[in-house]
């Protein structure tokens, strides 16, 4: 018998021990709309922003999960829709060896900030194309987020 050779014991730790990694980022969606071109850009720009956020999650494959980041930004200038851009950015992870506390925890909050900067980039890349000043969306604490909605979900359930 070889010395390398693995134990039960050994090799169900292995299964256990969690995995996590991202398979893959695309952009599922984009959309962005300027109503009021070109007449803003005559306007003195004095922008508000709104911002929307959403995720979605589902099981594609074995230990294979899509995530879809949905972020809505609404740009008003003296009260008028500016510009409106909508994402979802997506990515496909490969996760295994997590409770399902865990699991629902990663799919809620470590993977949409994973693909926070890509749909970061994306918003910026076509804003400045629509002829506007770059908008850079300040980091989100998705950690918080998530622990923000399961205190809403379980205040919810209690009433």
């Amino acid at each position: 018998m070889s010395d390398t050779a693995e134990t039960p014991e050994a090799q169900t730790q292995e299964a256990q021990t969690p995995q996590l990694s991202m398979q893959r980022v695309f952009l599922k969606d984009i959309s962005f709309e300027s109503p009021r071109s070109p007449m803003i850009f005559q306007e003195e720009w004095k922008p508000e922003v709104g911002l929307e956020l959403n995720t979605k999650s589902r099981q594609v494959g074995e230990n294979v999960y899509e995530v879809v980041l949905e972020i809505t930004v609404t740009v008003k200038n003296n009260g008028n829709t500016g510009y409106l851009v909508q994402v979802q950015q997506g990515g496909l992870f490969v996760i295994s060896g997590l409770d399902d506390q865990q699991l629902h925890h990663a799919l809620g909050a470590f993977c949409p900030a994973t693909l926070f900067p890509y749909a970061r980039e994306n918003i910026d890349a076509v804003v400045v194309k629509g002829s506007f000043p770059a908008i850079m969306l300040a980091p989100i604490n998705f950690d918080a987020l998530y622990i923000e909605s399961l205190q809403k979900q379980q205040a919810e359930t209690t009433q």
